[in-house]
């Protein structure tokens, strides 16, 4: 493990998901914040996250932020809609009691935001795994910035795993999509939040399907801009004039992460190193 440098400004953020999904929220920060060093950690070894119960989720959140803690992480990125609904507020909690006293920001509101600015016609829809749903953590922030639109939520439990797998756009992929789409179509929804960091994958396929007409919402450009403020004004921005490094753990397969991981990516990955979480050990 590296050492910590004294220097705060000098720590990375630190990026979490259930998998690969969250490098598509990875790539808006690199791209946005090139100064920055970057760890993920991906825990491959228990996706999916999203037919977990939350008090499970919250306690895998919580042992992934120790282990994030542990290697000097300045700011906490929580790139997991299903980690996001479960254990935020426990995250927040955990983070706080720390001598530097660690922010979280997490998906969810800012796609919320996004979408409220987006839509013409007050309906938006949501696809995203069944304990996001299940949560209504997004009913909730989007009543907070606009109690008059309306939500159309579609539970998607087969598409996350399809995505993982990297399963060819086969006929069963296609029918699969189309059949979690289709409740949006038919309530109208003129903008539709991708609830899962593993969706964008799939966003052609499911534009072509829910038409060029309707605005499509993900975290990643919007989350990248609330970290760059959140460094801003916690004058923890990196002072380097290159460019930041990036380096990846993951709890499962470190091949299979890393093979995967680039289309996710769309940067060169570079090696992934294989962890055990504190409780994994204990256990």
């Amino acid at each position: 493990m590296a050492l910590r440098p004294a220097d705060p400004r000098e720590r990375p953020i630190a990026v979490f998901d259930s998998g690969v999904g969250g490098l598509t929220v990875l790539h808006e920060l690199l791209v946005s914040l090139p100064h920055e060093d970057f760890v993920y950690l991906g825990d491959t070894a228990r996706f999916p996250y999203g037919e977990r119960e939350p008090r499970e989720l919250e306690r895998f959140c919580v042992q992934i932020a120790e282990e994030l803690l542990a290697r000097g992480a300045k700011l906490l990125v929580v790139a997991c809609n299903t980690a996001t609904a479960a254990a935020l507020p426990a995250l927040r909690r955990r983070m706080m009691e720390t001598t530097l006293g660690v922010d979280v920001l997490a998906v969810v509101r800012p796609e919320a935001v996004q979408a409220v600015a987006a839509t013409r016609n007050g309906r938006i829809g949501l696809l995203a795994t069944t304990a996001t749903v299940a949560s209504g953590a997004y009913t909730e922030a989007l009543a907070a910035v606009d109690p008059h639109v309306e939500l159309v939520a579609v539970a998607c439990p087969d598409l996350a795993p399809m995505v993982q797998q990297g399963s060819a756009f086969d006929a069963s992929v296609v029918e699969t999509v189309r059949g979690y789409v289709a409740p949006l179509r038919a309530a109208g929804a003129d903008t539709v939040i991708l609830g899962c960091t593993h969706f964008p994958l799939v966003r052609p396929l499911l534009q072509r399907m829910l038409g060029r007409g309707v605005e499509i919402v993900t975290s990643g450009h919007a989350l990248a801009r609330q970290v760059e403020h959140a460094l801003r004004t916690r004058g923890l921005a990196s002072p380097r004039s290159g460019e930041g490094d990036y380096r990846f753990l993951c709890t499962g397969d470190a091949a299979a992460f890393r093979a995967l991981g680039t289309r996710f990516l769309q940067l060169p990955l570079g090696e992934v190193e294989r962890i055990a979480l504190a409780a994994e050990v204990a256990a």
